[in-house]
């Protein structure tokens, strides 16, 4: 499915695409793309099939890396994928074709069980005041952004979890950087050490959980030193 709904920072000459994870939209990226345009990007953030403004499609991997192709084209100068979208980025990988790719906690470990998709589903019918709650670091203006996403998100792209934790190229098809909270993080210590053994370079944010970008937006964006 082409023509993702599209949220762009920046007419920089570099070319950075950014991929969200489950439930959320190009929205979570609030902090990050204007990070980015700053550093002479031009940042394009699509909201996958199924969440924030994109129509509703086929929820696989591969038809969810076709899309972002046919969204973004090839070729961008980075491209960095969150949870969901890092594990639709490494569908993507070898056809987009990026200088540089940058996977934020990837659910690369042991496939989430039902009770997972069940909290899920369940974070549709929380508040702004629950949200903010249980995510203690994050700002406002990411917690306003995560209760509008969840009212647009389709329920049925949980079905997803049965292809994790999905593929992954070894050796990594393009420089990769994992970046990875030590907060409850998808990516344990024993996988990031087969991460380092494959090729892939690990970075820990501490005190920051599984959406980094959004617990600690300044600390990501100091991890991506040498990589943007």
């Amino acid at each position: 499915m082409a023509g993702l709904h599209v949220r762009t920072w920046g007419t920089g000459d570099q070319v950075a695409v950014l991929v969200h994870g489950m439930t959320t939209d190009s929205g979570s990226w609030w902090h990050t793309g204007p990070m980015l345009a700053e550093h002479g990007y031009r940042v394009i953030a699509p909201d996958l099939p199924g969440h924030g403004r994109s129509g509703r499609g086929e929820y696989t991997l591969e038809a969810m890396a076709d899309a972002l192709i046919d969204t973004t084209g090839d070729a961008p100068d980075l491209a960095i994928g969150h949870s969901l979208g890092g594990l639709v980025l490494a569908s993507a990988v070898a056809q987009l074709k990026p200088a540089r790719a940058v996977y934020e906690d990837p659910p690369w470990g042991t496939p989430p069980g039902p009770e997972v998709a069940a909290f899920i589903l369940d974070q549709r019918r929380w508040t702004v005041d629950q949200l903010a709650a249980f995510h203690p670091r994050w700002s406002a203006d990411s917690v306003r952004q995560k209760h509008e996403a969840l009212s647009l998100w389709d329920p049925a792209t949980t079905n997803m979890v049965r292809e994790y934790p999905g593929p992954r190229a070894v050796p990594p098809a393009v420089p990769s950087l994992v970046v990875i909270g030590d907060v409850q993080p998808m990516i344990d210590n024993t996988l990031a050490r087969q991460l380092r053994s494959e090729g892939y370079e690990t970075r820990v944010v501490a005190r920051a959980g599984h959406n980094v970008h959004n617990d600690d937006p300044d600390a990501f964006r100091t991890t991506l030193d040498g990589w943007i």
